[in-house]
């Protein structure tokens, strides 16, 4: 059973790491980056790795939510910016 949360904890520390350029995307929608925590900030980045190594199935579920809003956005816009003519 230990093996089980080793494993569980790991995964979440380097979904963390791989994520956190791009943590913008696990919030409450498809926001833009935030402009004042910098990617070097170590106090954002060690939250962001300590937040997600135990909350990364919550964070995984709400990223796929994200990128099918954003899918539907693009499809949206490439619908509307189509040449009648064509």
């Amino acid at each position: 059973m230990n093996l089980y949360i080793a494993a569980f904890l790991a995964f979440g520390c380097f979904f963390g790491l791989a994520t956190f350029s791009h943590r913008h995307l696990f919030s409450e929608g498809p926001h833009g980056a935030d402009a004042g925590a910098s990617i070097s900030d170590k106090g954002a980045r060690a939250f962001w790795v300590a937040m997600s190594t135990l909350l990364w199935p919550i964070l995984v579920v709400s990223g796929l939510n994200t990128a099918w809003v954003l899918a539907k956005r693009r499809a949206r816009a490439s619908k509307s910016s189509v040449d009648p003519r064509i």
